[in-house]
């Protein structure tokens, strides 16, 4: 079977730091080579791969202010498009556009879906529907008008986040620095438990870091440590009390909230999106609804065994059960096409 992941060339894959379809991209690509497939990977030139790699951008264009994104992306998608015919299967990480060549090619392509950015590219996988196959990173963000052929969560690398058993007394905020992750929220429900707060993450949106972050940040109680990568991330994920995750939006999946628990920490997170599918209220970490309730579960945050918190994430997230899932669905999606 000859397989070509299509990755995202935002940024490298993997991300030298934020970069979540990027990672993903690549965990599933080092994981198909390490069972034998013949796989190549789609990404920029740059990417870091066992497999074949493949690209037409020397580097991502969110780290190039002269590359025009929508001129990369075009070439990009175009380029594996056009050797189509030389593999099996496509496995698109790369959103709604790859789709419009779906019915220009005969090579089968499996789409995940990593959420939707917005309600209008909607009517793109609306109209490719019928002729393609796609996967869902969790039941809760599933769209009603669409079929999907399987829900593969996303998976990690146990070996990238190993297990922390000596605890610090902070809490972390890590992700992206924008209204939707809940920033300010996490402040405030550190403020009100009287921890220290650690924030990590890239600054998506410089108003809202402006006016509802910055202000806080004092070195004293509120830090901010910038886009780290990821030595520094696993050692900030281990070693905090809890990871506070008060998203505002209907989050499709949460790689940080995964990471996290395979450090053994806990996560407390408003209970929207998948995060009942993520975290075991309880057992792994909190839901809440309020800042108020997420101050109240940081109390009690000592009742939850950072063991079982790693045990849950390597029964669900881990890389090894992503991929075995995504062969499953290759040989039913080739099984499909020959009948």
């Amino acid at each position: 079977m000859k397989v070509a992941i299509l990755s995202s060339i935002a940024w490298r894959t993997p991300p030298r730091q934020y970069g979540p379809w990027e990672q993903v991209a690549s965990y599933l690509t080092e994981g198909l080579h390490e069972k034998g497939v013949d796989v190549t990977l789609f990404a920029t030139k740059d990417s870091i791969t066992k497999a074949r790699l493949d690209g037409t951008s020397d580097s991502p264009y969110a780290e190039d202010r002269y590359t025009d994104p929508k001129v990369a992306e075009c070439l990009h998608i175009s380029h594996l498009m056009e050797k189509a015919g030389q593999f099996d299967l496509i496995h698109n990480h790369f959103d709604f556009l790859p789709l419009t060549y779906s019915r220009l090619v005969k090579t089968p392509i499996v789409t995940t879906i990593h959420g939707f950015s917005s309600p209008k590219i909607l009517a793109v996988y609306q109209k490719y529907n019928a002729g393609n196959s796609y996967v869902s990173i969790s039941n809760a963000d599933r769209h009603e008008s669409l079929d999907y052929i399987a829900t593969v969560y996303n998976g990690i690398e146990s070996a990238d986040f190993p297990f922390e058993s000596k605890v610090s007394d902070y809490l972390l905020f890590w992700g992206r620095i924008h209204p939707d992750k809940g920033t300010y929220e996490a402040i405030q429900i550190a403020r009100q438990a009287g921890k220290t707060l650690i924030l990590a993450g890239l600054i998506q949106d410089e108003v809202y870091f402006d006016q509802e972050v910055k202000p806080f940040i004092d070195d004293r109680s509120v830090f901010y440590m910038g886009n780290v990568g990821p030595d520094q991330r696993k050692t900030l994920l281990g070693k905090a009390l809890a990871l506070l995750h008060p998203i505002r939006f209907e989050e499709p999946f949460g790689l940080s909230v995964a990471e996290s628990m395979f450090c053994g920490t806990p996560v407390i997170a408003f209970n929207r999106g998948s995060m009942s599918e993520l975290i075991q209220d309880g057992k792994t970490g909190f839901l809440v609804y309020t800042v108020h309730e997420a101050v109240q579960a940081v109390t009690k945050i000592g009742q939850i065994q950072r063991q079982e918190c790693r045990q849950w994430a390597q029964a669900m997230f881990s890389k090894e059960k992503m991929v075995n899932s995504y062969l499953d669905v290759y040989d039913q999606v080739l099984s499909r096409q020959s009948s």
